[in-house]
């Protein structure tokens, strides 16, 4: 008898993703529906449409799945329509976020949806997929299940083939303990964590592997403080320079959490810790309960580590979010000195209790996935555009390791940072900056030209130079040089030369002595420039040496010296 085919189908946001769902429902197929054979096949948003048709038509299979979520789901139905073309004698099958809407529009082309999670679906779905006689919809709900359980969901060779140079999607919790009415979480209430001991015999698993990342998507990673932080504990015990990524609430920290993290080598952990707001009436209609001054206090300490590389999230047209509110929220992120600032615009998606307010809050939105708003009840279409561009202004320059000095001095004297961006989005404008590449030196350019005219324009100029060399560049552009009155590189490497000694500990023999001045770039700066990057001289200037080696922070810059 000839073995039937099921073709499990993923499209991916860019290659270095996986879609986790994938690999669950393989599994749940073999046990429940051994007579099929199964292939998993991942594609990206960005892959020719033609191909990846001829790709899920190979071989006929008997039925494809899908996992449809806002990012892929108008590729899929295209897809579906063809598939009906391409086999008719194939049946489609949807799961994810997206599938009750894809059944909606797909009503000429059968396919049957499956909402909820694939381990909680009745046994009568399997059945049906062997007779060939399938229900259009099919549904189950974990949190509804008697015994409530997921596998791990990987074998040893899938690392070598479908997760092979790709982020690895690990879920040691599943549910959310929140209910934010524009999210799917808010939809299903409940929480389910999976003992400490399976996490750990599982990551071990992983760990083999040396995937570059492993992304933890508990949508509340630190729910349980204690149990996060012996997973954590854990973690930073194993070798190798896996990067591991955590959804964190900021309220749910605990001093014996702060004690650990202090001790954690750089660069392991990633937090992204969603605020999307800082006025109070836009997180109580949301139903976001959180304390922004003490988001604030948690984020600003764990910044102040520099081990662990802050990513928070801002969303652009939530409830009662006027021009003025979402100025002061950009503001109190930026004052608590992440490293990356995402500032999303808000979806409205299908089924979530904001969905059905759209009404109630005059919501006007896209009509296609993602569902992007277009104006609000406080936000006209043009405020939401202009907004929308001073985002992506901020997505360009400020969230990358360009600026950092820069920035962090913005911090220190208290900048108005929205009337900064909102300047720089009008410089940026003029030129044509978001039609072309946005690379360091023409940003750069654009910084020079917005503090023409400031009483701390050359202070300004030196930290962008600074900024510029350590990031191992090993010129100085146009927009950066040094005026020809004051001292020039050259002159401060020829007078190094002259005075350091044959040797200096730690940083060069006499042996290589002029192969360190080779390569080394050397500047002099100010004392207040010195005291902006940390390198304070008590009111006179210094001469920073940038080696060509990096160092061990976040963001490995360039070595830096100070003579």
């Amino acid at each position: 008898m000839e073995q039937k085919l099921i073709k499990i189908v993923g499209v991916n946001g860019r290659f270095t993703h996986s879609c986790l769902a994938l690999f669950y429902v393989r599994n749940e197929l073999e046990k429940n529906c051994s007579i099929f054979s199964h292939e998993i096949v991942q594609f990206t948003i960005n892959d020719n449409y033609y191909e990846m048709l001829l790709r899920i038509t190979a071989d006929n299979p008997r039925y494809v799945f899908f996992s449809a979520a806002i990012w892929n789901s108008s590729i899929i139905e295209k897809l579906v329509y063809d598939l009906n073309r391409c086999l008719p004698g194939c049946s489609v099958v949807i799961g994810g976020p997206q599938a009750g809407v894809l059944k909606e529009r797909l009503k000429s082309a059968f396919c049957t949806i499956v909402r909820g999670e694939i381990e909680a679906i009745d046994p009568g779905f399997y059945e049906d997929l062997f007779s060939g006689d399938l229900k259009p919809c099919y549904e189950g709900s974990f949190f509804k299940m008697k015994e409530r359980f997921f596998e791990y969901p990987y074998r040893d060779e899938d690392f070598g083939s479908h997760l092979k140079n790709r982020h690895i999607y690990y879920e040691s919790s599943r549910g959310c303990p929140f209910s934010c009415t524009y999210c799917l979480s808010a939809v299903e209430r409940g929480v389910y964590h999976k003992d400490l001991d399976t996490v750990e015999t599982e990551l071990t698993d992983i760990l083999r592997y040396r995937p570059k990342v492993i992304r933890f998507i508990d949508r509340t990673f630190n729910d349980v403080s204690g149990r996060a932080l012996a997973i954590w504990k854990f973690l930073a015990a194993q070798e190798g320079d896996t990067l591991f990524h955590f959804e964190i609430a900021p309220d749910r920290f605990t001093e014996e959490m702060f004690d650990f993290l202090t001790t954690l080598e750089s660069g392991r952990f990633q937090f992204e810790i969603g605020i999307q707001s800082t006025n109070g009436p836009t997180l109580e209609a949301v139903q976001r309960k959180i304390d922004p001054g003490r988001v604030h206090k948690i984020v600003s300490r764990l910044s102040n580590l520099q081990n662990i590389h802050l990513h928070i999230d801002l969303i652009l047209g939530l409830p009662f979010e006027t021009r003025e509110s979402f100025a002061r929220s950009f503001a109190d992120l930026f004052a608590m000195g992440a490293h990356y600032i995402q500032m999303g615009l808000l979806k409205i998606l299908p089924d979530t209790p904001l969905c059905h307010n759209v009404d109630d809050f005059e919501y006007s939105h896209c009509a296609e996935p993602p569902y992007s708003i277009l104006k609000t009840r406080w936000m006209s279409h043009d405020c939401l555009s202009e907004l929308y561009w001073f985002s992506e202004c901020v997505e360009k320059f400020m969230n990358n390791r360009y600026f950092v000095s820069f920035w962090r001095y913005l911090r220190v004297i208290e900048e108005d940072i929205f009337a900064f961006f909102i300047q720089l989005l009008g410089i940026c404008r003029e030129s044509g900056f978001f039609q072309l590449a946005s690379t360091h030196e023409f940003m750069a350019e654009k910084l020079c030209e917005l503090v023409v005219g400031r009483e701390d324009r050359e202070l300004i100029l030196e930290l962008l130079r600074f900024d510029w060399l350590r990031c191992g560049r090993k010129f100085l552009p146009e927009c950066l040089s040094i005026d020809d009155s004051r001292e020039q590189p050259r002159e401060t490497k020829g007078h190094l030369y002259r005075t350091l000694p044959d040797e200096l500990s730690g940083v060069y023999r006499k042996g290589n002595r002029n192969h360190f001045f080779k390569k080394s770039f050397f500047m002099r700066m100010s004392d207040p420039a010195l005291q902006g990057i940390g390198l304070g001289t008590a009111g006179r200037s210094g001469c920073v040496c940038i080696l060509q080696e990096r160092d061990k922070s976040l963001h490995k810059f360039n070595r830096v010296l100070l003579f």
